[in-house]
């Protein structure tokens, strides 16, 4: 007996799942031993194997820094010097800054982190830590708790590691564990459990009751009440009913559901038939975007493996509930974010959003009553009905219960996915988790909800990450996008490449959307951009009125804009407006951009005692616009120039500046 296939295909009862699994029922209906189970379960538990297990990180970042070519040469080595190991891929850890992330467990030896692991490495990673059961100190990232700490002493605990220290694993806690392609190591770590319980002891309102209590609320935008919204589509009567998970995530900078179905897509899909469960849905979809295909390939293969043990499908677990699941591939639409515009896609119509109400749970895909939740809100479920209500609704704050997982990025140490309860500071995360600003420069801002949150400066570093406590400093949650910016980053240009993205995602369908973003993103490009010639009727009107047309325009948009998105679209005008009008006002009417970030703003000059007459910036620029003699003193004619900066780059004296 491999796996527990061959255990579940005996229709064993929803009743005895959990006693089964755990190794304490050996009922004639399975007819296998408790000391059988206990024996598979330590196989598939890969911390506790009685052999050696390499674990190759192999998350799409993970991939992107060359894990197949890691995972291929440890399995070539591994048969060159005869070791008995298993090799396995997980998802990824987190800490995505240091992939390739290997990690080792030696029976009787701790479980230890290997860091930025090539093909190089492998040779030396099995000979000193398989053969000889010594860490490779250099490449060591930490190591996990184990029985006797006073092993290999000079290597860090992993939760004592910045990165990690203040994260709370709770959505993310099988990832980099697991094989997320391998049902019996979910199984194996408590995996269906929930949904054994919920399906033997609970009504759909005991369901819906508990999430309430727990206090579980939406991940993926304001945060609304997931019990309630469950109890709407309840109480809609209905012979049939949809589930739809929103795995869609199109805001720049968020990889935090694309990292959770790759890494758990078994947590997702249990959540998401406690939620079908709960509701009376018997169809679900998972909305997931087409340039996620690891996602989806892992996926489809949880869905396979989940309906072949009798988890989903028709009668799950003998309960006498059915529920179907299937995969909509989107075609990567930032509008079909909104849970109407998602709707209208998968009926096969272009996604667009309509008026509300009525509202999805009374009327939804094909005009029945629909729950659209995201990945992260529904990979909380399984905890809530596992560790119980009381559990979950302890972490967080009063509001805002449970953890929230943030993708990290931009220009931070530490980039990566990483989970913290609710009420951390924006501080902790960018300079404990995040490790501070790289190469020495200043903090200036970060980005919480990608294009529909807002830029922070400095002042609300403090701010307790929450749903109230964002929006009541001008940003939001969102799907837990957060990008962090230095010094070098030029606010009005930030949302110049905000308002370039909105406008290109815009759907058309409402006029101030359509427009008046375009109005935006125009007003904009005119003020990063420097005049040539004699200043029009125009340019002189922008230079005193600017602020004053992007403030009434945003606020139009924001008002009048007919879905959510189009009503938070001009929120990187107005946030950046807000947080940061002296850069505007630099732009405005000193003609300065202060960050050096805006070319057509800067002036390039050689310095005349630098220059060496190398020719080499007159080679190198695209219009000619340099010229002198070589070993003398070159000159940059002001009318030809485009600002491209290819001269500054490539000056090898600093003979080049930019003002």
């Amino acid at each position: 007996m491999n796996t527990f296939k061959e255990i579940l295909s005996k229709k064993v009862p929803a009743d005895k799942f959990v006693e089964l699994i755990r190794g304490s029922y050996d009922g004639t209906a399975a007819g296998v031993s408790p000391a059988r189970i206990a024996e598979l379960k330590s196989k598939l538990t890969l911390e506790k194997a009685e052999k050696p297990v390499v674990m190759v990180g192999m998350g799409t970042c993970g991939l992107a820094n060359g894990a197949q070519a890691v995972y291929d040469t440890f399995e070539a080595e591994l048969k060159k010097y005869g070791v008995d190991a298993e090799l396995t891929r997980v998802g990824c850890v987190g800490f995505c800054a240091e992939e390739v992330i290997v990690d080792i467990k030696v029976p009787g030896f701790p479980r230890i982190s290997y860091k930025r692991v090539t093909p190089e490495n492998v040779d030396t990673i099995i000979e000193r830590t398989l053969l000889h059961k010594e860490p490779v100190i250099q490449k060591a990232l930490g190591k996990y708790p184990y029985s006797d700490d006073s092993l290999w002493p000079e290597i860090p605990f992993i939760q004592d590691i910045p990165f990690f220290k203040i994260q709370k694993k709770v959505v993310l806690e099988n990832c980099g564990v697991i094989d997320p392609e391998n049902i019996d190591q979910y199984l194996a770590r408590g995996g269906y459990h929930a949904l054994s319980d919920v399906l033997i002891n609970k009504s759909p309102l005991d369901v819906i009751k508990e999430t309430k209590l727990a206090g579980l609320r939406g991940r993926g935008g304001g945060g609304f009440p997931t019990g309630k919204k469950w109890e709407f589509a309840y109480q809609a009567k209905n012979d049939q009913k949809y589930l739809i998970c929103n795995a869609d995530e199109g805001d720049p900078g968020a990889f935090m559901d694309r990292a959770v179905l790759e890494g758990d897509p078994h947590r997702v899909v249990e959540g998401m038939i406690i939620a079908a469960y709960a509701i009376g849905a018997s169809v679900g979809y998972v909305y997931c975007r087409a340039e996620y295909p690891l996602a989806i390939s892992r996926l489809e293969k949880t869905i396979a493996d989940a309906t072949a043990y009798g988890l989903l499908g028709d009668n799950i677990l003998n309960s006498g509930f059915s529920f179907h699941l299937k995969i909509k591939k989107g075609a990567g639409a930032f509008v079909c974010g909104e849970e109407t515009a998602l709707i209208h896609s998968i009926e096969g119509r272009r996604g667009m959003p309509r008026p509300r109400p009525p509202f999805p749970a009374v009327s939804g895909l094909f005009g029945k009553p629909t729950i659209i939740n995201n990945v992260e809100t529904f990979a909380n479920v399984p905890l809530i009905f596992r560790n119980g209500a009381d559990w979950y609704a302890a972490i967080g704050t009063a509001k805002s219960k449970g953890t929230k997982i943030f993708a990290l990025s931009g220009k931070v140490v530490n980039t990566g996915l990483v989970e913290v309860p609710m009420g951390t500071t924006i501080r902790d995360i960018i300079f404990t988790v995040g490790g501070g600003i790289p190469d020495g420069k200043a903090f200036k801002a970060v980005q919480i909800g990608a294009p529909s949150g807002g830029a922070l400066p400095e002042k609300f570093l403090d701010t307790e990450i929450d749903y109230e406590n964002l929006k009541a400093v001008g940003a939001m949650m969102g799907s837990g996008g957060l990008v962090v910016m230095d010094e070098t980053t030029c606010m009005v240009d930030l949302a110049k490449f905000f308002m370039q993205f909105i406008t290109s995602e815009s759907c058309g369908k409402c006029i101030p959307c359509r427009e008046g973003t375009k109005r935006l993103l125009e007003i904009l490009e005119r003020i990063t951009k420097s005049y040539r010639e004699e200043e029009t009727e125009v340019d002189s009107l922008m230079r005193f009125q600017g602020m004053l047309y992007l403030e009434r325009l945003a606020d139009v948009i924001k008002d009048t804009s007919l879905c959510g998105l189009g009503q938070t679209a001009a929120n990187p005008v107005i946030s950046t407006l807000k947080n940061f009008r002296d850069e505007y006002e630099a732009h405005l009417y000193d003609r300065k951009c202060p960050a050096k970030a805006c070319r057509q703003m800067l002036t390039y000059t050689i310095i005349e005692d630098k220059c060496i007459g190398c020719t080499l910036c007159a080679t190198r620029c695209p219009v000619n616009a340099i010229s002198g003699n070589r070993k003398e003193p070159h000159f940059i004619n002001q009318d030809i120039c485009t600002h491209c900066g290819q001269c500054e780059l490539n000056c090898r004296f600093d003979a080049i500046i930019a003002e």
